[in-house]
């Protein structure tokens, strides 16, 4: 089973007109609208099977596997691709004053 994530076209249009690169495809989620499913035993048997509908895959989508592996559509066919997780924005952390105890003595300055 394959999850379909289809590239929005603004991106499409960026990822179409840029130099094809060898090995992993860093993808942003935000780039992608997750779509259906399909069953298949290979991500080449998906393609195939989806030729045939009125949603082809497109270069710039992706086949996710049920064990999480994503393999991105191109020119030349299949390569492996990983999500680019947003990063995490902490809150910034406030040292709160702490009274000095009987047993610390207070620091000088």
């Amino acid at each position: 089973m394959y999850r379909i994530f289809r590239m929005k076209e603004q991106a499409r249009l960026s990822f179409r007109a840029a130099p094809h690169t060898s090995g992993e495809t860093a993808v942003k989620l935000k780039d992608y609208v997750e779509a259906e499913t399909i069953e298949a035993a290979s991500t080449y048997e998906a393609w195939e099977l989806l030729r045939a509908t009125e949603r082809p895959l497109q270069v710039g989508d992706i086949l996710e596997g049920e064990l999480g592996g994503i393999k991105i559509c191109k020119y030349i066919g299949f390569d492996d691709a990983k999500w680019i997780l947003p990063e995490v924005k902490q809150e910034p952390v406030l040292m709160e004053a702490v009274a000095p105890t009987a047993d610390a003595p207070a620091a000088k300055l």
